[in-house]
This record gives structure tokens, C-alpha cells and sequence, in this order.
């Protein structure tokens, strides 16, 4: 997934002296007579491996000052490290103080975190990490890397980070909201009656599930545990005949046990705490007769202090089959994605006409205050439940963060002389949007209107792509950087990531980018993801131009000798700015693609805005929508 949206922006820089002296402390005397470690290493992920944290997960945050989403800190007796990549060098470099050395993760000459650990540590050193907030896929080779160099990975209880978090915040439980098989499109029985076949078929008596996206579709419940992904802190483990779920018992409500009743299902509530015991007990339990198989399902993505529980015999690593069931919407979720993308496009032509109103009228307007209108206008749209993530709003030099979100020291004035780039989603009870849009309210640079122009024609190259059925997403990347590969141009993220139903924006398996993402099981019709290259040009400005887009089964004759062929219908219903487009640099297809867009668009939203008496915005889509 692209991981461009980021709760952080630029703040100031937060000295950590204190913090680290109190860290290497405790590495020095460990709790329950575990000794001494040499290294500790602080991951960004929480116990179910989000992508977002709850506050009281944010350790590696507390601990270095950096808190872009993605990064590992590394604290050795003498020195602390922080890795991250490309999308977070700007943000990093300003928030780490100079007790930090900033490992710039994906240059050739960054060594990995075992790597410079093997290196820098002397044989018999000891490297502690909590086994909670590490997968077993990555615990193996870093466990492997340091036995080769003579060093020990252990497994640390309780977090030391947590130790010295004297503030830390609470663990939220929050309500749970039941969702309706009119919005689900299959109740939770149906769900659990394919998963216990697939269980059948790969020989397997256990599923554990501990993604917490994975659990709230699965229960067609959604909660608000960590902000902006409509989650709840959760375990469940699914067997021939028990379902269980792990979660506070305050937050069993009355309405979720109605619930679980009107979808057919019985559950066995347990204590969050207790899914170590349970998996035990389980894990240990009488081996299947011979032949029979695994006897756990449990993905290598789960954390490592889950998949240990489990003798090594009997695990079944691979991804679990909800993940795959999710990716692939069926036609009610696909329905409401493509509703509620409608819904959210009339949002965005009324903000992006308010903006052009108030850059013509001379009202000022901010980053922040442009952000909270454009919210304010999503709140009143039916099935409206929140953000899917915090608005990147984002004038002239800021839009050159990839991350950026606006903050007071970091405010810009939205002007007529700057480009503006506004990235921006909402949750929806049909679904979960994701759009980006780069305006200019003036006159662009050439330079601009260039890279534009070149960004839009990878984006509609990849958008009008057509592929064989099960393609994996990483072969489609290309496609999207060509157009700026040509003039000598790239980007430093991502292309297209999945999205939720309703839930986070930013949805595995499958993917499309330059890296390799091992679970990709290709893609198929009702699987939806983002089309989003782009340019940024460090301290000048940014520039992304994002859709979500449906995969559809193509028209065309060969078929790809029956394996089937495959392209995409873009959902998202906001027009590009044309004035930020250089004509003569489109092809005729190109040209006659883009106004087709428009006219969906002009055809899709003028009749919403004109029964909504909007005459002011459908003037503005009007216009937007003229043909080039």
C-alpha cells in the first residue's frame, strides 16, 4: 500500500536526552530477571500490526519524536537510530533532535536494521524487541541475521517503552456500531460458513485472526478504537464449531448480542487478554489423525508473540482467507462503493467552487480552515461517518510533503499564485473514499502545466489499462510512471493501494508499486484500489492526481486465450483541472478519454447539484467539465 496518509505533519522538534537515559536503564536491568540487552528495537506497530495507531501505541513516537507512520527506532548503549524511507526523509529530519541519526531507508548505501546491528554489535550481545509489535515474518530473519553474527534476539515482557510512558494513554474501548446485511451484503453466518470451508480445504482445525479490519468485516461490525479506521481492538479465532472473539466485555453491548443473533451466529466472548491462553490451549490440543494436516492457520503477518504458541509442526502460514474475501467486494459492497463515491464527489465540487469563489472574491482562506469547510461539506452527505484519514491540504511548497498535513506552525494561506493539492477521504456506511486533486486558482508555471500534464497522462494510462485476470498489481506500476519517466520525472511512493468497505483506507493484499508485495493474489473483478502517481518537487510544490477504481472485466476479443481480461472503471466523480493541462502534449486518445470522464462526471453530479438548488457549484462543474 502507498502509506501516504499521516496524522503528522512538520511539528517541532521534542528534545528525547531524558527518555533515552531512562530506556538504556532498563536495557540494563530488565523486568522478570531477563539480564541485560545491547539493542532494543521499537517497532510502529501495535499488537495487530495496524498501519494507524491508537494513541497508546504510538511508542516509537514517544520515544524518538518522530511520528510519520511508518519507521523503526533502534537504541543501542551509546547510540539510538531511526529508520524510514523516502516519503519520510523531510519530515524526519526535522523532528528528530541530534541525539538521533536518521537511517534513510531504501538508499543503496542504508544498511538494514540486522545488517548494522551484526555489524555494530560485539558477538554475545543481546537485542531485545516486544514479541507483540513484531511479525513472525519479520522476526525470523532478523532472528537468523543476528545468529550468524553471534547475537541473541529476545523477546522482551513488558514493553520497556511502556515503563517510562508515565501519560501513556488508556487502551480505547469504544461502542461498536452492527452494520445491516443492507449495507454488508452477507451476514456474518455466510461469511463464517465460507471461511470454515476454506478451513476444510487447507486440512486446518484453527484460524486465528488478528487484523483488526479483517475481524470487523468478518462480524459486520465497526467500531472507533483507532481514529479514522473504523476498528476495535479484537482477537478472534475461528474453529469448526466455536467462533471466539476477544475483546473488552464492556463494549458486548446489548445491541451486539442482538446482533449476533439476527446474523445467525453464536459466539463465545473471552477477556482481550486471554487469546494467549486459549491459543495455547488450542495449539496443544490432540495432533489431527495422519494426513490431516496443519492444525493452526495463522499468518506470518500475525505478531510473533502469537504464531511462538504454536509448534512449528503445526502452523499453516499463510494469509488468512478473510483477507482475500474482503479485497474482492461483493456486488452490495461494490454498489455502495461506487454510491457513496458519487455522494462524496458532490462534496468536492462544492468545496473546490467555494475555493474558487473565495479566490475570486478575495476571502481569505488556509490549509486548516479549507480543510474544515471541505469536512463540514462531506458531514452532510447521507451515510456520512467520519474521516478516513486527516485531509492533506496542501499550498505551494507543503504539497511537495508526500505525508503533509496542515498544522498552525505549518499553516499556508490557499492563494491564486501557489498550486494547492488537497488529498482527502470519508467513511460512509457504503463505503470509504479516497480522492486527490491538485488545483491552480490563477496562473501555473509552464513547469507546472509540464509536470501536470505528464503526471495526468500516467494516470489516465494506467486508468484505462487492460491486463490479464490474476495479474499481479506490481507488473501495472510502470504503466503509471512512464509518462514522467519519459521527461526524466518519478515519485517516491506507492501508485495504488486497496480500500475498505467502510473500513481503512489503505487495504492489503493486493497493491500497485514498485515493491514487491509477496501476498498479492492478483487482481480480479469487484477489487478496488487507488490510481495516484504524481510529482513533487522538494520546497516548490506538489502535485498527485488520485481515483479509486473498480476492476471490471474488459471488452476486448483475445481474452488473453480464455484467462480472462481485465481493466478499470473509475469510480471517483470529480473533474481535473484543465487549466493545469498542456493540450498539445495529449494524444487524441487521451484527449477524448478525459472529456468522456467529464461528461460521466458533468452527467452523474449535475442532476444532484441541480435538485440540491446548487446552481453555484453546477456552474463550476459545468466549466470544469467543458471538453478540451
Amino acid at each position: 500500500m502507498t502509506d501516504r496518509h499521516d496524522r503528522s505533519s512538520v511539528p517541532t522538534m521534542k528534545p528525547t536526552g531524558d527518555v533515552l537515559a531512562a530506556l538504556r536503564k532498563r536495557m540494563k536491568s530488565l523486568p522478570n530477571n531477563l539480564g541485560t540487552i545491547n539493542a532494543y528495537i521499537i517497532p510502529s506497530n501495535d499488537a495487530h500490526q495496524s498501519e494507524y495507531l491508537a494513541a497508546r501505541d504510538e511508542r516509537r513516537a514517544f520515544v524518538s519524536g518522530f511520528d510519520g507512520s511508518a519507521g523503526t527506532a533502534v537504541v543501542t548503549e551509546r547510540e539510538a537510530l531511526l529508520w524510514t524511507d523516502g516519503r519520510y526523509y523531510q519530515q524526519a529530519t526535522k523532528q528528530l533532535d541530534t541525539n538521533w541519526t536518521l537511517m534513510r531507508d531504501g538508499l543503496p548505501t542504508t544498511p538494514s536494521i540486522d545488517a548494522w546491528l551484526a555489524k555494530a554489535l560485539q558477538p554475545g550481545s543481546r537485542v531485545g524487541v516486544d514479541a507483540n509489535l513484531i511479525t513472525a515474518a519479520a522476526w525470523t530473519p532478523l532472528q537468523t541475521s543476528l545468529k550468524t553474527a553471534g547475537c541473541t534476539l529476545l523477546p522482551v515482557t513488558p514493553n520497556l517503552v511502556d515503563l517510562l510512558w508515565t501519560d501513556q494513554p488508556a487502551v480505547p474501548h469504544n461502542p461498536l456500531l452492527p452494520l445491516a446485511t443492507t449495507f454488508t451484503g452477507a451476514t456474518v453466518a455466510e461469511k463464517l460458513a465460507t471461511v470454515r470451508e476454506k478451513l476444510t480445504d487447507k486440512r486446518a482445525s484453527v484460524l486465528v485472526v488478528s487484523a483488526l479490519d479483517e475481524i470487523a468485516w468478518l462480524l459486520n461490525l465497526r467500531g472507533s478504537d483507532i481514529d479514522y479506521n473504523p476498528v476495535f481492538f479484537s482477537y478472534v479465532i475461528v474453529t469448526p464449531d466455536v467462533l471466539y472473539l476477544f475483546i473488552d466485555p464492556a463494549q458486548m453491548q446489548p445491541q451486539v448480542e442482538e446482533h449476533f443473533r439476527a446474523n445467525g451466529v453464536t459466539v463465545e466472548v473471552r477477556g482481550y487478554g486471554e487469546i494467549h491462553t486459549v491459543l495455547k490451549e488450542l495449539a496443544e490440543s490432540k495432533p489431527p489423525p495422519a494426513g490431516g494436516g496443519p492444525l493452526v492457520w495463522i499468518s506470518s503477518g500475525s505478531s510473533y508473540s502469537l504464531v511462538a504458541l504454536v509448534p512449528e509442526e503445526r502452523r499453516l502460514h499463510d494469509i488468512t482467507p478473510i483477507n482475500l474475501m474482503k479485497a474482492v467486494k461483493n456486488e452490495t459492497e461494490a454498489n455502495g462503493m461506487r454510491e457513496c463515491h458519487v455522494r462524496d464527489g458532490v462534496a468536492l465540487c462544492q468545496y473546490f467552487a467555494w475555493l474558487e469563489r473565495c479566490m475570486r472574491d478575495g476571502t481569505a482562506v488556509d490549509e486548516i480552515s479549507g480543510a474544515s469547510k471541505l469536512e463540514e461539506l462531506r458531514s452532510r452527505q447521507a451515510h456520512y461517518k467520519g474521516l478516513s484519514f486527516t485531509t492533506i491540504s496542501a499550498s505551494g511548497p507543503n504539497g511537495s510533503i508526500i505525508h503533509y498535513h496542515p498544522l498552525p506552525e505549518t499553516n499556508r494561506p490557499i492563494t491564486a499564485e501557489e498550486l494547492y493539492l488537497c488529498d482527502s477521504g470519508a467513511q460512509y456506511l457504503d463505503g470509504t473514499t479516497d480522492v486527490t486533486r491538485t488545483m491552480h486558482f490563477g496562473q501555473p508555471t509552464a513547469e507546472e502545466i509540464r509536470a501536470f500534464t505528464h503526471v495526468l497522462k500516467g494516470q489516465m494510462a494506467l486508468g484505462c489499462a487492460i491486463f490479464p485476470r490474476k495479474v499481479k498489481g506490481q507488473f501495472l506500476d510502470t504503466i503509471a510512471r512512464k509518462a514522467l519517466w519519459d521527461i526524466g520525472l518519478d515519485y517516491g511512493h506507492g501508485t495504488g493501494h486497496g480500500i475498505g468497505h467502510f473500513l481503512n483506507v489503505h487495504e492489503g493484499p493486493m497493491g500497485i508499486g514498485i515493491r514487491l508485495m509477496p501476498n498479492d493474489p492478483g487482481l480480479e473483478e469487484n477489487m478496488f484500489l487507488s490510481n495516484e502517481p504524481g510529482y513533487y518537487k522538494d520546497g516548490k510544490f506538489g502535485i498527485r492526481i488520485e481515483d479509486i477504481v473498480q476492476v471490471v472485466t474488459a471488452n476486448v476479443g483475445s481474452n488473453f486465450d480464455g484467462r480472462g481480461a481485465l481493466t478499470f472503471r473509475t469510480i471517483t466523480m470529480c473533474p481535473i483541472q484543465t487549466r493545469l493541462i498542456d493540450v498539445k502534449l495529449l494524444t487524441e486518445r487521451e484527449r477524448d478519454q478525459l472529456n468522456a470522464y467529464h461528461q460521466t462526471v458533468l452527467d452523474t453530479l449535475g442532476p444532484l447539484l441541480r435538485a440540491a438548488n446548487d446552481m453555484e457549484t453546477l456552474d463550476w462543474l459545468v466549466r470544469e467539465t467543458a471538453p478540451i
